[in-house]
């Protein structure tokens, strides 16, 4: 990447959805990018390009640590104003059903290999004393997600996760934001291979919409944001209701073949 006055964004997850809106609204507001994710970013490159930037792409296994050690590479040393930590997926069906190498991918995407890419760009934000981090969490983490299970469980991990680190940093002039999506329409549910199921045919968010929202909470510096009105509720409800009944709301919409009349 070429020297630059810019501030830096780092995107994962970038080549579509959430994370590639996330990437156009800091082109929008005068960031440099670098945007990785496991699928090409060629098309993403050019539009991003197109918006001003100067972008340079790391198509990588992000569950990998290999893989977030070739991302934290390609800064060559240059300082990273902001991190948005998006990479993420699920997996459908029950528990037992599912192919555990499937299974421990969903973890260490959205787990293991996004803690490991935050803590070597946070240290160095530490270091300089300034920074801003965008977690992609959901509101899955407020429910047992039966059908969904490890998916939610990674979630619940990530919005606890997200809220202690940004106390640990909270005088360092690091902030932590983490954005809570409910369902949006992106390419998860068929991934997921959920597009059987009721949450897989109902209505979803618009993911320029949820990423506008993610990007001014933490351009704010806000510790949490939920996108959509719809979603605040449901967010609300969960932490009043019984696990149990959350878990048994999350079937009926989880379970494959739900969605079917």
């Amino acid at each position: 990447m070429a020297s630059s006055t810019r501030p830096l964004a780092v995107v994962t997850g970038a080549s579509s959805g959430i994370g590639y809106e996330l990437a156009k609204q800091c082109a929008q507001n005068g960031f440099d990018l670098v945007i990785a994710a496991d699928r090409p970013l060629d098309q993403a490159a050019q539009d991003l390009r197109g918006l001003g930037a100067q972008v340079e792409t790391v198509q990588a296994d992000l569950a990998m640590l290999d893989g977030i050690n070739t991302l934290y590479s390609a800064l060559k040393g240059r300082p990273v104003d902001a991190l948005l930590a998006n990479a993420g997926h699920g997996l459908g069906h029950g528990f037992l059903d599912q192919d555990f190498e499937e299974v421990r991918h969903v973890i260490d995407t959205n787990v293991t290999g996004t803690l490991y890419l935050i803590q070597k760009v946070g240290k160095d934000m530490r270091a300089r004393g300034q920074g801003r981090i965008l977690i992609t969490g959901s509101i899955a983490g407020f429910m047992p997600g039966s059908f969904q299970a490890v998916y939610n469980g990674t979630k619940a991990f990530i919005d606890s996760f997200s809220f202690a680190l940004r106390n640990e940093l909270k005088d360092s002039g690091v902030t932590v934001t983490c954005l809570m999506p409910g369902p949006t329409d992106t390419e998860f549910f068929e991934r997921a291979d959920m597009e059987d199921t009721k949450v897989g045919q109902g209505s979803k968010d618009d993911p320029a919409d949820v990423a506008k929202v993610g990007f001014q909470a933490m351009m704010r510096g806000d510790g949490d944001v939920v996108s959509g009105w719809k979603n605040k509720i449901q967010t609300s409800v969960a932490t009043v209701t019984p696990a149990g009944v959350l878990a048994e709301q999350h079937r009926r919409m989880a379970e494959p073949g739900s969605g079917k009349a």
